[in-house]
């Protein structure tokens, strides 16, 4: 009996040692690991390699991701400009836009203009103070008492001044009342003065903010809007 089980134990062993050197042939599925790599083609060139470089080299294979769709930016108006104001209409234009918050998008500007202040009617200027004193003598014979000589340095020097008054309807008036007397050389000129004007720009605003501009513009009834200058 002990023979019998030695012989089946030696026939065991002889049986796995020619398995496991490949002498019985190939079993799907069931193949010896170092023989298998035997068998691949350049096995010499097998590498391995980190689980890190691993996700590298998948991720340099793969297609770039797609690019982010643009959002749409609202339209903007290049330049918006609002004016001229009297300063105190400016104070009061400004205050309203406040509640818009455009920041250095609003920018204030200043101009210096003449206006017309008033009018006086006048003789024109004459050649020297003697052909002043001259003429004042003629207007005294024909009864013109109300009149002074301008001796300043305006370009009314050596004229004479017979009366200045804030409309040109009331200018006239007075010089349709010298012209019954015999006064036939009188003028009505206007009177200019330096005057501080303010307009307002509005620079990269969008159309929403331009109509809320133009909706306060539009309660100061002698302003109005329109595109930036390039002469200011």
């Amino acid at each position: 009996m002990l023979k019998l089980i030695f012989a089946l134990l030696l026939v065991a062993n002889a049986a796995l040692f020619a398995y496991g050197e490949g002498y019985l042939g190939q079993f799907s599925g069931n193949e010896h690991e170092p023989a298998r790599l035997q068998r691949q083609q350049n096995v010499d060139k097998l590498q391995l390699i980190s689980a890190g470089k691993a996700e590298s080299a998948v991720a340099a294979l793969s297609p770039p991701p797609p690019p982010p769709v643009p959002r749409d930016e609202p339209a903007t108006t290049a330049c918006l400009e609002v004016g001229n104001f009297a300063l105190d209409e400016a104070r009061k234009f400004e205050n309203r836009l406040a509640s818009l918050e455009l920041g250095d998008r609003q920018q204030r500007r200043n101009v210096a203009e003449q206006e017309v202040s008033s009018y006086i009617v006048h003789i024109p200027p004459q050649a020297s103070r003697a052909a002043a004193e001259k003429k004042a003598d003629e207007l005294r014979e024909l009864g013109v008492t109300n009149f002074f000589i301008l001796n300043d340095s305006s370009p009314l020097k050596w004229g004479i001044s017979l009366g200045v008054f804030r409309t040109e309807a009331a200018a006239q008036a007075q010089l349709a009342a010298l012209v019954k007397q015999g006064v036939q050389s009188a003028r009505v000129a206007p009177r200019y003065a330096s005057s501080k004007q303010v307009y307002f720009q509005f620079r990269d605003i969008s159309e929403d903010a331009k109509a809320r501009i133009e909706k306060i513009a539009a309660k100061f009834q002698e302003q109005e809007s329109r595109s930036c200058s390039s002469a200011r």
